[in-house]
């Protein structure tokens, strides 16, 4: 793979004419700023983030803000973003930040790698849009541009290929200008160099691109090798109402999957729900409504989902302390929920 001249003067005079320079995370780039929105940004698009970022810098406008909030209120804040390990984790760095940093981000991108949940694409990111610090990134967005500029023939999560790569994001990073070099590699593999449709008659680079030189520019970057059918899961959901008409919600414990975030009571798919609520809670079932089913997909399995609202006699739980808690429909909708659990709260609301 060599290198070509003129790469980053080209792709920096396309940033100055078309790229976006308007978004709410582009206003007073300080590191805290860049930081949340880098975060947002992984695996969610740019459209979604923008009501997230801004309601979330409004509540924590300061690392210092974020460090003291509650963890169960950054969720809530998160709710409907999913990966929610990236929100415990910010929390948890921005309680490492002001403990052990004074409040200020480490200068070099390995003292910012130290932090949880920020690698080092994410890193050179935070530091070179808001320091100006020659740090070069290779998030997807410029795995894809550079994989199809030079044609690369393998997968680039192989380790040798994302070598390769890392060699030549950091050779194209330019002296000056770093930070909008940045966004506009990013800007370049979001608007035009797209997966699916490229726009390569108005790339800056398309003269140069051995992806569009090949007839098929989107067969580059190499996908991955398939991996076997996504395993399947069947649980229950069980929205129970007392009868001052609130529901019960069930915190998750702080690992695995909607690590920390409010859900609702689960069951095995073949279950009797009364005869589960009744022994369980020491209470009686009036009535069972089933809710309509639905599948979520996870990275790895597919959670197929059967919803019931079940209506209680009498309100004589025996519950866990902290682990269970009664909320009407609106509390509970403002707390950190998982999407589906969101979803069946938000269709019966």
């Amino acid at each position: 793979m060599q290198a070509v001249e003129n790469f980053a003067p080209r792709v920096l005079a396309w940033f100055d004419e078309y790229g976006r320079k308007s978004l709410p995370w582009q206003e007073n780039k300080t590191p805290y700023r860049v930081w949340i929105s880098e975060i947002m940004l992984q695996q969610t698009q740019v459209t979604t983030v923008i009501p997230y970022y801004q309601k979330f810098m409004t509540s924590f406008p300061t690392v210092e803000a974020l460090a003291d909030a509650e963890q169960d209120d950054v969720l809530a804040h998160w709710s409907g973003l999913g990966y929610y390990a990236r929100a415990r984790n910010m929390h948890k760095a921005a309680k490492m930040l002001v403990d052990e940093f004074d409040s200020e981000f480490p200068q070099t991108v390995e003292g910012v790698c130290e932090l949880p949940g920020i690698g080092r694409s994410t890193a050179a990111a935070i530091l070179s849009i808001s320091r100006g610090v020659q740090a070069a990134i290779l998030d997807g967005n410029v795995k894809r541009v550079l994989a199809r500029f030079h044609a690369i023939p393998t997968w680039p999560g192989d380790k040798k290929t994302e070598s390769a790569m890392w060699d030549l994001a950091e050779h194209y990073m330019p002296n000056a200008r770093c930070g909008d070099y940045t966004q506009a590699m990013m800007d370049l593999g979001a608007t035009l160099c797209t997966r699916s449709k490229p726009q390569c008659l108005l790339c800056p680079l398309e003269r140069d691109c051995q992806g569009r030189l090949s007839q098929d520019p989107t067969q580059f970057p190499i996908r991955k090798p398939k991996k076997a059918v996504k395993p399947e899961r069947s649980i229950q959901l069980l929205v129970l109402n007392n009868p001052q008409g609130q529901l019960l919600l069930e915190k998750r414990p702080s690992t695995g999957i909607w690590g920390g975030l409010w859900s609702l009571p689960e069951l095995a798919s073949e279950e009797s729900i009364v005869l589960h609520v009744e022994q369980r809670f020491a209470t009686q079932v009036h009535t069972v409504m089933p809710l309509s089913p639905f599948r979520h997909t996870f990275s790895h399995y597919h959670l197929d989902i059967a919803p019931s609202q079940i209506q209680l006699s009498a309100m004589t739980l025996v519950m866990e302390e902290n682990k269970y808690q009664w909320f009407s429909l609106q509390d509970a909708l403002a707390q950190g929920l998982p999407a589906p659990v969101r979803n069946i709260l938000e269709q019966i609301n």
